[in-house]
């Protein structure tokens, strides 16, 4: 495609770059050309949230289902590789139990007594890596119990995730998905074959999907729930011991922490980008799209949008309109387990603030978010309690913890559009 001079940003800019630190070129890009044809993706990439929305809410014209989409060569078709009638048959068997209230309902107990073991776990150690001790055995542990995989550990199914994203991660790099990723798809579809006829989520989905397609649904639905709430955690406790002024006012207001996760879903969304193919020709802003073209959307781009989110780059969790973040995407392929996502990052943080007095980032070890399409800290070390110097020793002595008074389990309000 010769279309490297209308697009020179395009042309210059790296998928290096753009997994390391995006921010900055993607704002170069928004303002200059919000769809721009970058070579080293060999696609578009669409930074505008106006137009990101437009990609997103057409899926006649930006479709996921082409077999180029790399997780579906290896769980198959799935709700995540579909769109249309077949997208919505695929869907609707697992939506009921993800809206706020069942959410709530379902899952808050479970998330609570998982997040106080865990914690509990840690507390006596003043020092951990939160990510690998515990947003992710957090984020494993709600997957498996939503899906009513009984009998399965959570390391097992751990096990599993990580060899099929291997294998999608080598398909998306052009090379041939490895034997243990086929491997781990079979045991999780023997696993999912034996919750046929039990009132779990899984078996209820089998009532109105063959047994392919319920396993390659939940595969899809064990990939999201682990990898983008993982990072959503981690990423939160990063943003707000990152920012001590917001931190602050978190813990003196317990109803901004909603807040304060919001705008860290806008500032980092732990999928940062979404691609979609061109089912026909059609403009896209100043571009024209050619039928069969790779079309990949920037949430991370459009979250940082100055003419919806002024003073883009700053964490505030204040933010009135933060809610407008597309985190969790948009259109048919909204996350459906975003209610639980929330749920389970707004218990996380209000424990680790209420049992870890004093909790601040390790400045021995650097943090910071990486990767090109999913994105959080390779690890993120915090220390608690009192410290080295005797004035502080003094401070904590006489500060004792206290719980945040407001509900952290209430369920969440609809998304706007």
């Amino acid at each position: 495609m010769s279309v490297l001079e209308p697009f020179p940003l395009g042309a210059a800019t790296t998928l290096a770059e753009l997994a390391d630190d995006p921010h900055p070129r993607l704002a170069l890009l928004r303002a200059h050309e919000p769809v721009s044809w970058l070579p080293e993706l060999d696609g578009w990439l669409v930074t505008r949230r106006d137009l990101a929305l437009t990609v997103m809410r057409d899926a006649r014209t930006f479709t996921v289902d082409d077999p180029r989409f790399s997780t579906a060569q290896v769980v198959g078709p799935s709700m995540l590789s579909l769109d249309g009638p077949e997208h919505a048959r695929h869907r609707e068997p697992f939506a009921a139990p993800f809206r706020p209230r069942q959410t709530h309902d379902r899952f808050a107990a479970f998330v609570e007594q998982e997040t106080d073991r865990l914690v509990t776990a840690l507390e006596p150690a003043g020092a951990a890596e939160l990510r690998r001790s515990f947003a992710g055995p957090l984020a494993v542990a709600v997957v498996t119990e939503a899906l009513g995989l009984s009998g399965v550990s959570t390391d097992t199914v751990l096990s599993w995730y990580e060899a099929i994203v291997a294998s999608v991660s080598d398909i998306t790099a052009g090379h041939a998905p490895s034997p243990a990723g086929t491997a781990a798809y079979a045991q999780l579809r023997a696993a999912v074959a034996t919750t046929h006829g039990t009132s779990s989520l899984l078996g209820a989905a089998a009532d109105r999907l063959a047994l392919p397609e319920v396993a390659s649904n939940a595969a899809v639905l064990m990939f999201g729930g682990i990898e983008t709430t993982e990072a959503m955690i981690t990423n939160a406790v990063l943003h707000l011991l990152r920012h001590p002024d917001q931190l602050a006012l978190v813990q003196a207001e317990s109803d901004l922490l909603d807040g304060a996760i919001e705008e860290s879903l806008r500032l980092e969304p732990g999928a940062a980008v979404v691609d979609r193919y061109a089912t026909r020709d059609t403009d896209l802003g100043p571009a024209t799209i050619r039928r069969g073209d790779l079309v990949t959307v920037s949430l991370a781009g459009a979250n940082r949008d100055p003419a919806v989110f002024p003073d883009p780059d700053r964490f505030d969790v204040r933010r009135e309109n933060a809610r407008l973040q597309l985190a969790f995407a948009h259109g048919p392929h909204h996350c459906i387990a975003a209610h639980l996502a929330r749920l389970e990052t707004r218990v996380a943080l209000r424990t680790l603030l209420a049992r870890l007095p004093d909790l601040r980032l390790d400045e021995k070890h650097a943090a910071a978010p990486y990767g090109l399409v999913f994105r959080k800290p390779a690890a993120l070390h915090v220390r608690w309690g009192l410290r080295a110097c005797p004035a502080d020793h003094a401070a904590d002595a006489g500060h004792p913890r206290q719980r945040g008074t407001a509900d952290p389990l209430r369920p969440d309000p609809p998304d706007r559009p």
